[in-house]
């Protein structure tokens, strides 16, 4: 699930953070994903937009909270009826910056470092005292 990403580099330079938000904040806008009533966080990839067939990802949603796990098929139903449609949602309706946070991400993050973990386990061999 992991690709090789600049957020975290970026994320850990303030100076740098300041300079890419505006451009990042701007991108989320010009994608169109908040005006569907997705959530796309900025820096990352979209959780609405996760590709559902990897077995750690289906995980990760069975972890979700009902609610959330709701809201999530209820965002995506919507934006792909709009799309259809070709309409978007009234501005009162658009997922605002301060709603768009991440929900998905982290748990897939903790279930890879869980799974590296558990690699690492298994792969330790244990050598006798001489």
């Amino acid at each position: 699930m992991s690709q090789p990403s600049l957020a975290l580099f970026i994320w850990k330079r303030p100076w740098l953070r300041r300079m890419i938000m505006p451009i990042a904040e701007w991108y989320a806008n010009a994608a169109g994903y908040r005006q569907l009533g997705l959530k796309s966080v900025h820096l990352s990839m979209a959780d609405d937009l996760i590709p559902e067939e990897s077995e750690l990802v289906q995980k990760a949603l069975q972890r979700l909270p009902p609610k959330e796990a709701y809201d999530r098929v209820f965002r995506m139903r919507r934006a792909m009826q709009c799309s259809l449609s070709h309409h978007l949602l009234p501005k009162e309706q658009w997922t605002k910056p301060e709603e768009d946070v991440a929900y998905l991400l982290p748990i897939i993050k903790e279930l890879e470092a869980g799974a590296r973990e558990r690699d690492d386990l298994e792969s330790m061999s244990v050598k006798p005292k001489k």
